[in-house]
């Protein structure tokens, strides 16, 4: 074959650098694992000041969802995680989507042919074994047809595959910076298929090839594929090409038996902000999901994205499968909610709080400062606040409370103190709604709390609240707070 073509191709690999690249299939959601691997990938690269490639594999058309494309981008985006190379934003090694490569893999394939390490296959396969690879070689006449029996099929328009020739005798050994050194026997390895039918490469030939032509210099990847990574020392070694540093990472699991599954309701990335949790508390738990700071950052578990790329290194990669806890996930996101400012949780709460408070006279700038601090979830948000758009219907036995020493017989004259002081003020400001029910309480002699429990209730109709009476009573204006203690009168009325 005349090399010029591939020297060219040699010429245009960026070297000299850490170069690493996330390639997702446009088959739906990103979920956990997948953005566990982007964010590794991603900080590998930040961290040796290298570039991050963003590549898209789009060979299997059959397993395609709409929109995927589209959702892993924004999930990208949204994550912090900017790429340098991509379908996007371009690069010197581009095209950066499989499909508009496609004439490039047959040429590789072919080369491989040329030196020995790969061959026609004319025989009748299903589609599936070719995916899979699962082909008894000995029974395979193909692997020794000859030049010409080769260029006879050809010539008459047979059907082929391409199969990479793995070695009949001695082992293969690939290392992985996680896992350390793996020996296989070669006689234990399958012909794997390079190239199918419809002239598309399969994902581990395609893979290879783009990882070399695109200057890869480290590949993060589930512990999945181990089984596979023989067969790529294999092709690199044919090849004569450099083998990248790979990273295999264990597996994210529901529990102790069950690998996390979008077929099992497992949630993605976008199901996980749908369920309430922020992207810095999902992007902070996953990087600890099978990673771990080493050395005086051992203790530490709140990093922002800034902070894990100075924390990041490979060794700290476990072997173990890491086992996704939402209640831990909760408990990042409660902290990282409480990090926020005032403007950036009203930002984020203000779509939850509109759903359960649709009355436009109540301010949730003043709603949303009572709930920041007694979240897990943003969903949470609707339940704890929606009594400030609707008095909700409510037992007398809210009015007993054992602490505040309050009952309903007591808490009636309370509410009947109450509403006259109310009615009198001029002004209605948290001061002065506080200063109103204190000096009721100390000019009767009470304990604040038998003033106070009896107008919390009357005001909420709920057993707990974000804020106590005077926040609640400030919230829901003058008229509307009277409104609520006259129910509460009328229903403490024998």
């Amino acid at each position: 074959m005349d090399m010029t073509w591939f020297d060219e191709m040699e010429a245009r690999i960026p070297t000299g650098t850490v170069r690493t690249r996330f390639a997702p299939s446009p088959t739906g959601y990103m979920h956990v694992g997948n953005l566990r691997t982007a964010l590794y990938t991603w900080l590998i690269a930040r961290k040796a000041g290298g570039s991050f490639i963003f590549r898209l594999e789009d060979t299997d058309q059959t397993r395609q969802v709409e929109g995927a494309t589209e959702l892993i981008y924004r999930t990208m985006a949204e994550c912090g995680l900017t790429h340098d190379e991509g379908p996007d934003v371009g690069g010197p090694v581009g095209p950066y989507i499989q499909t508009q490569r496609r004439d490039l893999y047959g040429k590789y394939a072919q080369l491989l042919v040329e030196k020995g390490h790969a061959y026609y296959c004319f025989c009748e396969k299903a589609e599936s074994e070719e995916d899979s690879g699962e082909f008894n070689r000995a029974a395979d006449p193909c692997r020794n047809l000859s030049p010409e029996e080769v260029a006879a099929n050809l010539a008459a328009g047979k059907p082929y595959v391409i199969r990479q020739k793995i070695p009949a005798e001695g082992s293969t050994t690939f290392h992985d910076a996680s896992f350390g050194d793996i020996t296989v026997e070669n006689n234990t390895l399958d012909d794997q298929v390079l190239m199918k039918r419809d002239g598309l490469p399969t994902y581990n030939f395609a893979n290879v090839v783009d990882d070399h032509l695109m200057g890869i210099t480290h590949v993060v990847r589930g512990s999945e594929y181990l089984s596979s990574a023989p067969k790529y020392n294999l092709l690199y070694e044919a090849f004569g090409w450099p083998i990248p540093t790979y990273i295999h990472c264990s597996p994210v699991m529901r529990d102790a038996q069950h690998k996390m599954s979008k077929r099992h309701g497992d949630p993605s990335y976008e199901d996980l902000k749908a369920q309430g949790f922020l992207t810095g508390a999902i992007l902070n738990y996953v990087a600890l999901l099978g990673w771990s700071p080493r050395g005086e950052l051992a203790e530490q578990e709140f990093f922002t994205l800034e902070e894990l790329v100075q924390a990041f290194d490979i060794t700290g990669i476990s072997k173990s499968p890491a086992i996704f806890d939402l209640e831990k996930l909760k408990y990042f996101n409660s902290a990282y909610i409480k990090n926020l400012s005032p403007e950036a949780f009203l930002a984020a709460a203000e779509p939850y709080l509109k759903q359960a408070i649709r009355n436009p006279d109540i301010d949730l700038t003043l709603v949303a400062p009572l709930v920041q601090t007694r979240l897990n979830t943003l969903t949470e948000i609707p339940e704890m606040v929606d009594f400030f758009d609707q008095l909700p219907e409510y037992s007398n036995d809210l009015y007993s409370h054992k602490k505040m020493k309050t009952n309903p017989e007591n808490s009636l004259e309370a509410l009947q103190m109450v509403i006259p002081v109310f009615e009198a003020m001029t002004e209605w400001t948290f001061d002065s709604v506080h200063d109103a029910l204190i000096n009721l309480a100390a000019e009767k002699a009470l304990k604040n709390g038998r003033i106070m429990w009896p107008v919390r209730v009357a005001a909420s109709g709920k057993p707990t609240t974000p804020g106590g009476a005077v926040e609640i009573c400030q919230i829901l204006g003058k008229e509307e707070t009277l409104r609520r203690l006259r129910l509460g009168v009328e229903q403490l009325t024998p």
